[in-house]
């Protein structure tokens, strides 16, 4: 993917770029692949706001991703590689030998007219599942999965990859994008290769609408609010937000608090990805 910068006829142009979309081969999605998408602007079932910032954007359908690929040892081909709206990372539409149509994450490499696989004897190539057992170290690796069958759930955004280092035991060591080094079970599948877009993260939108078109609705700073909206308010000119820590509206820590609380998992972590 290459970055294209946009011809400044407005301001909101001039700093604009666009990513190329070379490699995408198909503008229209498979059919049978699709689900709807309800907005819900960031609120929950009793229709309080539980996620700020969100609202608006632009209609879409849901792209059902196999995150799992469970169809083992049966080879699919690549039809198309398509733009997805929900994602930052490009996918691939597979047509199976038996009929069966699926969309995977596009890595880097992989074009359309190549054939994936998923099994415990595939080829390690791009683009095809293996359990981390049967995969070598040093090997670059994304949509892995934490429990066994439950599907790919980190490294799934473009550019991302992870590295397998080692094994121990049951389990196989990965370096994670972040930096930090996790153990995984074994027996957990994941998929060969770079995700691709790489260039998506140097995309400059160049205007406001365009984030409101994706979904985004504007973020207020708390210093330029009044003290009875945030705790960062008031004062004369600009102050600073004030001792010992930077709050929430609601007056919670922030800023570098530390927020994780699934301690179940700590066992799993080598190496976290800030070293004091």
């Amino acid at each position: 993917m290459a970055i294209k910068p946009l011809r400044p006829t407005s301001p909101g142009r001039r700093a604009a770029s666009i990513d190329t979309t070379k490699e995408v081969t198909a503008r229209h999605p498979e059919r049978s692949l699709l689900a709807p998408l309800r907005k819900r602007a960031g609120r929950n079932a009793q229709g309080k706001i539980t996620t700020r910032h969100q609202g608006g954007r632009a209609k879409r359908m849901y792209r059902i991703i196999d995150f799992k690929r469970d169809k083992q040892n049966i080879p699919g081909k690549v039809a198309t590689i398509e733009l997805d709206p929900n994602r930052s990372a490009r996918i691939a539409l597979i047509h199976y030998r038996d009929g069966e149509k699926r969309y995977i994450l596009a890595p880097i490499g992989l074009r359309v007219g190549d054939t994936v696989a998923a099994g415990e004897q595939v080829e390690i190539k791009v683009g095809n599942a293996l359990p981390l057992s049967h995969i070598p170290s040093g090997t670059s690796i994304h949509n892995i999965e934490l429990r066994p069958g439950k599907g790919g759930q980190i490294v799934r955004s473009a550019g991302g990859s992870a590295q397998v280092l080692g094994k121990e035991e049951s389990y196989t060591l990965l370096r994670l994008p972040s930096g930090e080094i996790r153990r995984a079970l074994s027996v957990c599948y994941a998929t060969i290769g770079q995700i691709g877009n790489v260039d998506h993260k140097n995309v400059s939108l160049g205007k406001a609408g365009t984030r409101r078109q994706q979904g985004w609705r504007p973020t207020v700073r708390g210093s330029a609010m009044s003290p009875r909206d945030h705790p960062h308010g008031g004062g004369e000119g600009r102050s600073p937000i004030g001792m010992p820590s930077p709050k929430t509206p609601w007056g919670k820590p922030t800023l570098g608090k530390k927020t994780r609380w699934n301690k179940r998992t700590d066992r799993f972590i080598v190496r976290r990805r800030t070293q004091k």
